[in-house]
């Protein structure tokens, strides 16, 4: 089966705080990756990754916070 990731660069005007975590993240730009499977009709969204912290922050740690289909959902249509 053939996969393919595409990344995104989406913005927050303001403050906002993702399911599951206590802190809230600062307003910026952060890179979204997208995973998709491919099959015999069309490509099927399998996972989101947001990236933490916001581009434009300096930080020497970083990690990839999975995105709940509903999130990525209105993030996507959002970018539309």
């Amino acid at each position: 089966m053939a996969s393919r990731t595409t990344q995104t660069v989406v913005h927050f005007s303001s403050a906002f705080r993702l399911p599951g975590f206590e802190a809230w993240q600062p307003a910026g730009d952060y890179r979204v990756d997208r995973f998709r499977e491919s099959s015999r009709l069309a490509w099927r969204r399998v996972d989101a990754f947001i990236h933490l912290p916001a581009i434009a922050l300096q930080s020497s740690a970083q990690q990839m916070v999975q995105l709940s289909p509903a999130v990525d959902a209105a993030l996507e249509n959002d970018l539309g």
